[in-house]
């Protein structure tokens, strides 16, 4: 039975993530800026943690972390997955703030945790970390620059990590999921549609067009790649960065 923590974890990718260790058997917490998900994810799974907690508030982060490493005596997997879309148009529109937002999110809630888990990992000389990067780490991305600059910077958090834990027993691996589907992806493509003035079918169909396989991914799908990098099959990869994307060829449109 392994302890699980998952940031973003009571909604979409990360519920999906939660679930998927849950029905292994192993003990989970999970974080959500959402209330309502926690507290359905809380009915649905009332033997794990769940808290509503804002991944940029290094306070609450603190109260929270500090409650699972003495629930769970230690940690075994962290899952950093917590993300937001930010802003999409050409960079001379973008206001300071929303840039500054998507970064926080996306970059500074994922150091916040990988502090904590480092520290924690460092000690017992095991652990297992996956951060939520994206295909937007990995390519450029027109009218969406915050997002490609938080994406691409988990990237290099992740091969460094990797490199100053594995020393210590600890894996770390970041995930690139393509186009997920649900309703993140749905506001995301209503965005993009308001920012380039395309409709939404055309903006769907772009993405399609730029995947090899022709087809976006479920959150099952990410998810059962996260299983195993937690799991023993996996014990040899780490500073890995794995797309679960159907293969994106470009998101130039």
């Amino acid at each position: 039975m392994r302890r699980v923590l998952i940031t973003a974890g009571a909604a979409g990718l990360g519920r999906a993530m939660a679930e998927g260790f849950v029905a292994r058997g192993d003990r989970v917490a999970v974080c959500d800026i959402d209330a309502k998900a926690v507290a359905e994810f809380r009915t649905a799974h009332p033997q794990a943690i769940a808290e509503t907690v804002d991944v940029t508030d290094e306070a609450g982060m603190a109260r929270f972390l500090s409650r699972v490493e003495a629930a769970f005596d230690g940690i075994d997997v962290v899952c950093a997955n917590a993300g937001t879309g930010g802003p999409a148009g050409r960079i001379e529109t973008l206001e300071v703030d929303a840039w500054r937002a998507c970064i926080d999110v996306n970059l500074t809630g994922a150091f916040l945790t990988c502090r904590w888990a480092a520290r924690v990992m460092r000690a017992q000389k095991s652990g297992v970390i996956v951060l939520t990067s994206s295909t937007a780490g990995l390519f450029g991305y027109p009218l969406r620059a915050p997002y490609a600059a938080a994406k691409w910077a988990i990237v290099g958090l992740t091969k460094t990590l990797a490199m100053e834990l594995g020393p210590e027993g600890v894996r770390v691996n970041a995930i690139c999921p393509g186009a997920v589907e649900g309703d993140r992806m749905d506001r995301v493509v209503a965005m993009e549609s308001a920012a380039s003035g395309l409709s939404e079918d055309a903006v769907r169909a772009q993405y399609v067009k730029g995947v090899s396989l022709r087809s976006w991914v479920t959150a099952e799908e990410v998810a059962d790649t996260v299983l195993w990098l937690a799991s023993p099959g996996a014990r040899k990869i780490s500073g890995q960065i794995i797309a679960i994307d159907g293969h994106t060829e470009t998101l130039v449109t």
